[in-house]
């Protein structure tokens, strides 16, 4: 079973060639977005639910992996706490002592 359903590869697609996302796209990077991908992940998955291709699994888990991966390569702009600041129940007006 592929790892997400067809259609979302397909709603994917249809989303990223859409006037709107083109146009914020372009705003915020500089660039049209690509949509090929979307369009040869629906066709890769059609033809593993299809025929149940080997080559075809593989290439969906690589494209999936690789979207994984991308979205992990930046970093948080904040930096996470462990835990809470030692004065964090102190009202905000009152001047620290440090």
């Amino acid at each position: 079973q592929p790892p997400r359903p067809c259609e979302d590869y397909w709603w994917e697609w249809k989303h990223c060639r859409g006037l709107r996302h083109a146009f914020h796209h372009y705003y915020a990077h500089g660039e049209l977005p690509a949509c090929g991908r979307w369009r040869e992940d629906y066709e890769t998955c059609r033809a593993w639910e299809r025929d149940g291709a080997a080559a075809a699994q593989e290439a969906l888990c690589k494209s999936e992996r690789a979207r994984v991966m991308e979205r992990q390569k930046y970093a948080p702009v904040w930096t996470l706490r462990k835990s809470p600041p030692p004065d964090w129940y102190l009202p905000l007006d009152q001047e620290k002592t440090n």
